[in-house]
């Protein structure tokens, strides 16, 4: 149902009544936001942009700010309803969803299709922002089951990233940017220069050049490099038929004749010129894999509708790659474009190892562990954080990324990932944590090749990825913890709501206290913030979120008391009405708020697998996507399929352009 002409003047009663005095009352415009502008309920319709963020600061409690009387709970109740049948008439109308740019592979993603399309048994070339290195095989997705004893390596911070066999004398192009508050699939950030496009043309040569291109390393050596003597046909009809099959393949099953001859031609030309067939072919597939329609992410161009778009989006999705050849017949048959197909080959991909790499992105960007390889507590401070030649970060990533598999692989809740039940812990990291840590695990020594036991969770200070060491030593200084960095990491993170980026003029609070300061409590220290009016609305919302894992140090283990001896102040209010008065409180408000959380990670996957930012039309696919989810308990696979079921995952490019 939509709004009716009353239910429309009520809303903007309530907008008069409590908004503008801050949103446009004598020339006040925070935020850049002015409600008196706003006439009528037509106008919010036409800028969905302003609609959707009157519903989140509403639904998230950031305003009317503390200061200000609240709404009573029903009208507050009331107003959300009608702004979200507001903006579902609205999107209603558009009938379409924000487009996705035309965009390369990352670094990653090319990465993949090459040793995919080459059937290579070694990497093209090193990939330090794949975290984990698995050792012995412990991921097997088909079997729905983690071992209780993992081996891994740690790729960015061990030595496990330059023993690893891979094509010599290759080099990858630049580590591609990540989006603010985003991934690196994002479309706006994967731009093609004319100085990336030549690396590209480098980058294909370097690979079929190099001494290790052979039937060693070559899974289609034979079946594409070599002419069989025994084939009496005529070359041009071999090289034809091999190149129609590779090229559907390197294409996402995108392929005309014309296409398919021009190839054939280039190898024909070479072959005149003296050039041996295997020199010829590697020649051809340089130029294949170097080619913008491969290297390229286009969508709706597909040469049979929509199947073939709808592959390439899920396998890349799911797998960081291009699609097999199953799912190009399935695309190619229409079969895909139906429940029980799209079914089919979901379930399939999740058995996939293939699925290791979907592990080794979205997990590590969504947590932004990256920020943990440029931590560096003070050593004089923290001595125990370092061993020898390497650093406990090692350690500490893994730990989620073990969590995170695990969950995936055994369709756990998502809420594993608030207040988990089991986690995975070297000896190292068990002392690491200190009393939060099981004394009788303790083990120092391993710098390559690194052992993880599953262990129950039996303190609920520990458990899940908001109190793990990574994300506490990842969000604090040098010297000292940042409730701002911790609560702004929650809100983006957990929320998927992250704040505006502090002021310019805002000066950063030193590592140690001023003179005559040393008797403060950090929240004292930081109260100075609070003063400010353009600080207040942020700091609202992130403050709570930060001080609630207060009691971990810089380095992520318990403490009661700061070094001066006061007690660690952390208490706090969640979205104005959940009190907490310790860490264990504060995971079972997020627990009790378990939909939120859903919602944020559902906002991120989607994100994620469409490459682009999400617009006002996709918050309603994301309402549908958790209440479907919630029907399973939130495990994640469910999650994931209503992620891939969406409207907005399965709409046609075409659709989005309308």
């Amino acid at each position: 149902m939509f709004l009716s002409a009353l239910d429309g003047a009520e809303v903007l009663e309530v907008f008069h009544k409590n908004c503008v005095r801050c949103h446009g009352k004598e020339g006040k415009v925070k935020g850049k936001v002015n409600l008196l502008e706003v006439a009528d309920l037509d106008h919010l319709k036409d800028d969905l942009e302003l609609l959707q963020e009157i519903i989140d600061v509403i639904d998230f409690e950031e305003m009317p700010p503390e200061d200000e009387p609240p709404l009573e709970v029903g009208e507050r109740k009331q107003l959300l309803a009608d702004l979200e049948a507001l903006r579902l008439e609205a999107v209603s109308k558009q009938k379409s969803f924000a487009p996705t740019p035309i965009r390369r592979m990352n670094r990653f993603q090319y990465h993949n299709a090459v040793q995919d399309l080459l059937g290579l048994n070694c990497t093209v070339y090193s990939l330090p922002e794949r975290m984990i290195r698995d050792h012995k095989g412990y991921f097997k997705p088909a079997s729905g089951k983690m071992d209780n004893l993992v081996r891994v390596g740690s790729r960015p911070l061990g030595k496990s990233q330059l023993i690893e066999p891979r094509l010599a004398g290759v080099a990858a192009f630049p580590q591609d940017l990540r989006a603010e508050h985003g991934f690196d699939t994002q479309a706006d950030h994967l731009s093609m220069s004319p100085l990336l496009m030549e690396s590209f043309l480098k980058l294909g040569q370097s690979i079929t050049g190099s001494q290790d291109f052979g039937p060693r390393r070559v899974g289609i050596w034979k079946e594409f490099f070599v002419l069989d003597p025994r084939d009496k046909r005529e070359v041009k009809v071999v090289v034809r038929e091999r190149l129609q099959k590779f090229l559907r393949r390197a294409f996402r099953g995108w392929l005309k004749s014309e296409v398919v001859e021009r190839y054939v031609d280039f190898v024909d030309v070479q072959l005149a010129r003296g050039v041996e067939f295997t020199e010829a072919m590697k020649l051809v597939a340089a130029a294949i894999i170097s080619s913008p329609r491969f290297v390229y992410l286009y969508e709706g161009s597909g040469s049979d509708g929509d199947g073939f778009e709808l592959a390439s989006r899920l396998s890349f999705f799911l797998w960081g790659s291009l699609p097999d050849e199953e799912l190009l017949e399935a695309a190619e048959s229409g079969e895909l474009l139906k429940e029980e197909g799209l079914q089919k080959q979901f379930g399939r991909m999740l058995k996939d190892p293939k699925l290791k790499r979907f592990c080794d992105t979205f997990p590590a960007q969504w947590l932004q562990l990256d920020r943990i390889i440029s931590s560096v507590p003070d050593p004089k401070k923290f001595p125990d954080f370092y061993f020898v030649a390497y650093r406990d970060s090692m350690h500490m990533m893994i730990e989620p990324l073990l969590l995170f598999e695990t969950v995936l692989i055994e369709n756990l809740p998502v809420t594993e990932f608030i207040d988990s039940s089991f986690t995975y812990r070297s000896g190292h990291l068990e002392e690491a944590y200190g009393e939060l840590g099981n004394p009788a695990k303790k083990r120092r020594g391993q710098v390559g090749v690194l052992d993880f036991h599953r262990v129950p969770v039996e303190d609920r200070r520990i458990g899940g990825v908001i109190t793990n060491a990574a994300v506490m030593t990842m969000t604090s200084g040098p010297e000292r913890t940042q409730p701002i960095t911790r609560g702004a990491w929650l809100a983006g993170v957990i929320f998927n709501n992250p704040p505006e980026p502090p002021p310019a003029d805002v000066p950063t609070l030193g590592e140690k206290p001023k003179e005559g300061e040393e008797h403060l409590t950090l929240r004292e220290r930081l109260s100075m913030h609070r003063e400010r009016s353009d600080c207040r609305g942020c700091h609202e919302q992130i403050d709570p979120l930060g001080f609630a894992l207060e009691n971990f140090n810089a380095i992520g283990k318990w403490r009661e008391k700061y070094e001066n001896g006061r007690k660690v102040d952390m208490e706090g209010v969640l979205f104005r009405k959940h009190k907490f008065t310790n860490v264990i409180e504060f995971k079972d408000i997020l627990l009790l708020e378990k939909e939120r959380f859903v919602r944020g990670l559902a906002g991120h996957l989607l994100a994620f697998s469409l490459g682009r930012q999400l617009s006002p039309a996709d918050q309603i696919a994301l309402d549908e996507i958790v209440e479907k989810s919630a029907i399973e308990g939130y495990r994640m696979k469910s999650l994931l399929r209503e992620v891939v079921f969406s409207k907005p995952f399965r709409a046609k490019a075409s659709q989005a352009n309308k």
